[in-house]
């Protein structure tokens, strides 16, 4: 007979708004957490952006009180952005759905899963209360000496440092949750070629994490004993070397460009494979190239001090600079071929994942530029890095970011998303995005440094620009915020699975039950084989149907795949 959850020796449990705002041990409302919370820091990084963008609409100082003032805006604004906005956001969608990909029940250490998140909690209060006390003001990379106690004398700076390290603490937690999860718990019949591209995207990022986050924690605290141990690490006049920041901190920086943009590239397969009904385009080679693209970007971070590097040491950096585009190019190869012929349905998160290639295609491009030593040295610390950065890290990650809120938001939360409010927040962000950044590259050719509140009048008209498509983008965030908030007690029911996917986290129900799945999970053969007879006949049995694979693996006979039933109140 079943008992009721408040018997004696049950402990009752948090229900509505409550459970997220707990500890709790269930990936998914931990998934959500992080989601919750990356989305509330991204708000707080947007409303810093746009301080930044007014102030930069004129040539003289207007907004600011002095330079200081503008130092700790754009370091506080990069470090909220990067460090618990697009690292805790990705994290979130890792912990929601691996372990539903792999038909697991839950992570291998729950518990380790919910303090990984306080974690990041903690380190933003720890991070954003440097503003009571004096904020950092020495950018988001913190170079010395302008981290050192002579020029960043206030305790924001000390903070920051603190912030990080335990932002780091909580990374290398969730990377080894992650590896031994998808080491361990598949399902019979998934081997690693059967995982889905998004749990590879995974695999690959809590390796970086796991190798390079050691190193940032290792100069954190060397910044840490020389602001309050009176050591001199970085001190050339007690005989330190400043360099040794640098190279400690883009050894661990570099490879974390990756860490941002590698289950944002994962998120990309799952979404352009589903809503074009089309198999990926070179399974194996996209798995691999995240792998490779791991393993390669430990050896790329000299390109960021081209300018004080040894001359012999400028060729080898930038020759692995070039070589990494490599395995970034197959995944741009595989996605165009996975459109290429496809059933493309225009969802706001196809329209998203799309954006992400146009976007990340131009960062790509001018990030060739900037990886040849002798255009680096004329464009070093102008606009055209700020350009080239924002187009892979806004353009490439937070529109992943979009794309994979409006794909899973069925599964989460059991509603649709409105298609209308989708589609007119993407228009705004793509426009507004394109019409702040690209003239930014301009900005850089023509001499302008960033990092400069007070600047030459001939280059106005481009930044007017710029603040222009900001605004556009803060318009943006209106339609999404209402959608993503409205859509929760909207009529739109999801279905278990709107999207007709084969993956195995839509062959439960939406939201899922506490424990994923009443039985064990049956595995597709191909997580990408649409299109074929099998797998209609398998996403019709809402994956109760094993199905064997073809001899050899070699593919089924292509069909017309019928669309997607259209839920209640939403689009086709």
């Amino acid at each position: 007979m079943a008992t009721s959850a408040t018997t004696a020796g049950a402990i009752p449990q948090p229900r509505g708004i409550l459970k997220y705002l707990t500890w709790s041990v269930d990936h998914k409302v931990i998934g959500i957490q992080y989601i919750s919370a990356a989305l509330i820091f991204f708000l707080i990084g947007g409303v810093l952006a746009e301080l930044i963008r007014i102030e930069l609409i004129s040539p003289q100082a207007s907004l600011m009180a002095n330079g200081s003032a503008y130092n700790a805006l754009f370091t506080m604004h990069g470090s909220v952005m990067l460090f618990l906005f697009i690292i805790p956001m990705l994290a979130g969608f890792g912990n929601y759905f691996v372990p539903l990909m792999l038909g697991a029940k839950d992570m291998a250490f729950p518990w380790l899963n919910a303090f990984a998140f306080w974690l990041i909690v903690g380190a933003g209060i720890t991070m954003l209360s440097g503003w009571l006390v004096g904020p950092a003001q020495a950018g988001w990379t913190s170079y010395f000496p302008l981290s050192g106690p002579k020029y960043s004398p206030f305790d924001g700076q000390t903070l920051w440092a603190i912030s990080l390290h335990m932002l780091g603490a909580s990374s290398i937690l969730g990377a080894i949750n992650f590896i031994v999860t998808i080491r361990n718990m598949r399902p019979k019949g998934m081997g690693y070629w059967q995982m889905p591209l998004f749990v590879w995207s995974v695999l690959a990022q809590s390796i970086i994490v796991l190798l390079a986050t050691p190193f940032l924690a290792g100069g954190l605290t060397l910044m840490l004993l020389d602001r309050l141990a009176g050591t001199s690490f970085f001190s050339v006049a007690t005989g330190g070397d400043p360099l040794l920041w640098p190279n400690v901190f883009w050894f661990y920086s570099h490879p974390a460009v990756y860490i941002m943009v590698l289950p944002a590239m994962g998120i990309l397969s799952e979404v352009l494979s589903i809503h074009s009904r089309k198999p990926i385009f070179g399974y194996k080679a996209v798995a691999l190239s995240s792998m490779g693209i791991a393993l390669i970007g430990f050896v790329v971070w000299g390109h960021h001090m081209f300018t004080s590097l040894a001359e012999w040491a400028r060729i080898p950096f930038m020759i692995t600079t070039m070589i990494i585009a490599v395995p970034t190019g197959i995944k741009i190869f595989s996605w165009l071929g996975t459109l290429w012929d496809g059933k493309i349905r225009f969802t706001t998160a196809n329209m998203f994942a799309i954006g992400f290639l146009s976007m990340f295609v131009i960062g790509g491009i001018s990030g060739v530029f900037l990886g040849s030593v002798p255009v680096d040295i004329h464009i070093h610390d102008t606009y055209f890095v700020v350009a080239h950065f924002h187009f892979v890290l806004y353009g490439g990650s937070v529109f992943g970011v979009f794309a994979g809120i409006y794909h899973w938001y069925p599964k989460m939360f059991g509603k649709m998303m409105d298609e209308r409010l989708g589609k007119i927040h993407f228009w705004l962000n793509y426009v507004g995005f394109f019409l702040t950044f690209f003239p930014m590259h301009f900005l850089g050719l023509n001499g302008m440094p960033r990092r400069i509140y007070v600047y030459d009048p001939r280059y106005t008209e481009l930044n007017v620009l710029a603040t222009i498509g900001a605004l556009i983008m803060a318009v943006a965030a209106v339609p999404f915020i209402i959608n993503f908030f409205a859509s929760m007690y909207s009529r739109r029911i999801a279905g278990n699975n709107p999207w007709r996917a084969i993956t195995l986290e839509w062959q439960t129900s939406s939201p899922p039950p506490a424990h994923n799945f009443d039985s064990d999970p049956i595995p597709f053969y191909d997580p990408y084989g649409y299109g074929t007879a099998d797998a209609n006949a398998y996403i019709d049995s809402g994956g109760t149907l094993l199905i064997a694979a073809p001899t050899g693996h070699a593919p089924a006979q292509h069909i017309d795949t019928p669309p997607a039933e259209t839920p209640a109140g939403g689009d086709r």
